[in-house]
C-alpha cells in the first residue's frame, strides 16, 4: 500500500502558487490599465487638440469674414474717393478753362478804360482832376494785378504752365522788363539801375521774366527811398539773378511767410499798402516749377535781396534781342506813322486818341480790308504795327503783321497785344519777331516800349 501524501503538507504549497498567480495577475492588470490610460490619455489630448482645431477654424472664419468685410468697404471708399478725385480734377480743370476764356472778356474792358483814362489825365489841368484821375488809375492797377494773379495761381495749380526750357540769354530779359519798372520809378524818384550781362540760363523763357517782373515790382512797391538794382552773376554751375532794393526790410520771422498766397509783411501794414499778397506767391510757385532755387535776405530799415539760382547756359553765338528792340533809346516817337489794328471800336479809338496826343500820325484798322486801304494810300509808310492777337473771323495779329511786311517789303517793327496770357501766344509772337504785351497795357509801358522799337 503506497503512502497518500498528508493534505495538510500540500496546502501551503498550493497558496504560494496561488499568490504567485495573484501576483501575475496584478502585474498583468496593472499593465493594461497603465496602457488604457495611456490610451485615455492619447485620446483626450487628441480630442482637446480636435477641439482646439475646431476653435481656431472657427476664429479664422470670422476674422475672414471680417477682413472680407473690410476690403469691401476700403474697395467702396477707394471707389469714392476715386469719384471725388476725379470730380476735383474736372473741377479744377474747368476753374482753369472758365479764368482762362473769361480773362480776354475781363481785361478788355479794362484795357479800354487806362487807355482812355491816360488821355483823360493828360487832358486834366486841375490839381483835383489830376488827382481823381490818378485814383481811378491806381484802383484800375490794382484790379489787373488781381486778376492777372488768380489767372496765374490758376494755371499753376492746374498745371498749365509747363516749363518749356532752353537756353535763355538774361539781358534780353533785363531789358524787357526794365522798359515796365522805369516809369514806376521816376514816379517815386526811386533810381533804378539793371547790368548789362551775357550769362545765359537754362529755364523758361516767360516764366523766368514773369518771376523777374514780379520781384521788381515787389521791390518797387516796398521801397519809398533810393533804388532798385536788377543784376546776374555767376555762382559755380548757377547763374544768380538777384533784385536789390533799399526798401523797409522783412523782418526774419516773416521772410518765409511772405512767399504764402494773400500773405504780406508788417511792412505793408507800415507803408498802407493795399496789395494783394500774390506776386511774391506767383515767384515761389514759377520758380519751384522750374525747379530754381529762391532765396531771400533782408534786414529791417536796409532793405532786401531776393535770389534766382538757374542753371549756367552757354550765350548763343550772335544771339539778339527780338526785332527792332533796341539798347539805344530814343527820347521821342513824334510825328511817326502808326497802324493800330483792333476790332473793338472801344479800344481802337482810345488807341488812336493816346497816340494822336502823343504826336503820331494813326491810322486805325478792324480787319484785312482796312488794312489793304490803308497800305493803298502811297503817302503813308508806317513805321510801326501795333495789332490785337485775336481778332473776328478766326483772324489774328500775326496774319496782319506778316500781310503789312510782304506788302512794304520789309520787317518793320511790331506790337501784339493781347489778353491771352498761354505760352503759344508768346511763342507765336516770338516766331514773328514781334514784341507781346499783356492787356491792360499801361500806357507808359507801351510809351516806353515803342522808343525802343522806333529809336
Amino acid at each position: 500500500m503506497n503512502d497518500e501524501e498528508d493534505p495538510s503538507e500540500q496546502l501551503p504549497s498550493r497558496q504560494s502558487d496561488l499568490r504567485r498567480v495573484v501576483d501575475k495577475l496584478r502585474k498583468i492588470n496593472a499593465a493594461l490599465m497603465k496602457r488604457v490610460e495611456h490610451s485615455m490619455d492619447q485620446q483626450a489630448s487628441s480630442f482637446s487638440l480636435f477641439q482646439t482645431a475646431i476653435n481656431q477654424e472657427a476664429q479664422i472664419r470670422r476674422r475672414t469674414e471680417e477682413l472680407n468685410l473690410a476690403l469691401t468697404k476700403l474697395a467702396h471708399t477707394n471707389l469714392e474717393l476715386s469719384k471725388a478725385r476725379d470730380e476735383a480734377e474736372r473741377a479744377n480743370v474747368f476753374k482753369t478753362r472758365f479764368f482762362t476764356s473769361v480773362g480776354h472778356d475781363l481785361l478788355q474792358p479794362l484795357h479800354a478804360a487806362r487807355l482812355t483814362l491816360s488821355e483823360l489825365s493828360d487832358a486834366q489841368h486841375e490839381a483835383d482832376n489830376k488827382r481823381l484821375a490818378l485814383n481811378i488809375s491806381t484802383a484800375l492797377v490794382s484790379i489787373e494785378e488781381l486778376l492777372t494773379s488768380i489767372l496765374d495761381i490758376s494755371k499753376l495749380e492746374a498745371g498749365v504752365f509747363v516749363p518749356n526750357i532752353q537756353s535763355v540769354i538774361l539781358e534780353a530779359i533785363f531789358e524787357q522788363v526794365a522798359n515796365s519798372l522805369e516809369p514806376v520809378a521816376r514816379r517815386k524818384c526811386l533810381r533804378f539801375h539793371w547790368r548789362k550781362t551775357d550769362l545765359a540760363v537754362r529755364s523758361d523763357p516767360l516764366m523766368l521774366r514773369r518771376i523777374v517782373q514780379n520781384l521788381l515790382a515787389n521791390a518797387a512797391h516796398y521801397t519809398e527811398a533810393g533804388g532798385i538794382l536788377l543784376a546776374a552773376r555767376p555762382r559755380g554751375d548757377d547763374v544768380a539773378i538777384e533784385v536789390w532794393d533799399t526798401g523797409q526790410g522783412i523782418p526774419e520771422q516773416e521772410q518765409q511767410r511772405i512767399f504764402e498766397e494773400f500773405q504780406r509783411g508788417s511792412a505793408s501794414e507800415r507803408l498802407g499798402s493795399l496789395g494783394f499778397g500774390l506776386g511774391l506767391a506767383i515767384v515761389r510757385r514759377m520758380a519751384d516749377a522750374l525747379g530754381h532755387r529762391l532765396e531771400l535776405q533782408s534786414r529791417v530799415g536796409h532793405g532786401s535781396r531776393f535770389s534766382v539760382f538757374a542753371p549756367s547756359a552757354a550765350a548763343l553765338a550772335g544771339a539778339r534781342l527780338p526785332l527792332g528792340v533796341s539798347s539805344n533809346e530814343s527820347n521821342s516817337f513824334f510825328a511817326r506813322q502808326v497802324i493800330v489794328v483792333d476790332d473793338d471800336l472801344t479800344v481802337l479809338a482810345a488807341m488812336q486818341t493816346l497816340l494822336s496826343r502823343w504826336g503820331a500820325d494813326v491810322r486805325p484798322a478792324r480787319d484785312l480790308e482796312d488794312v489793304g486801304d490803308i497800305l493803298s494810300d502811297p503817302t503813308f509808310s508806317p513805321a510801326i504795327v501795333l495789332a490785337d492777337y485775336h481778332l473776328d473771323e478766326g483772324i489774328f495779329g500775326i496774319d496782319i503783321v506778316r500781310r503789312i511786311r510782304r506788302r512794304l517789303a520789309s520787317d518793320i517793327p511790331a506790337i501784339l497785344i493781347t489778353a491771352d496770357r498761354t505760352d503759344a501766344a508768346a511763342e507765336a509772337a516770338m516766331r514773328s519777331q514781334c514784341e507781346l504785351l499783356l492787356k491792360p497795357i499801361r500806357p507808359s509801358e507801351l510809351r516806353a516800349l515803342m522808343k525802343h522799337l522806333l529809336g
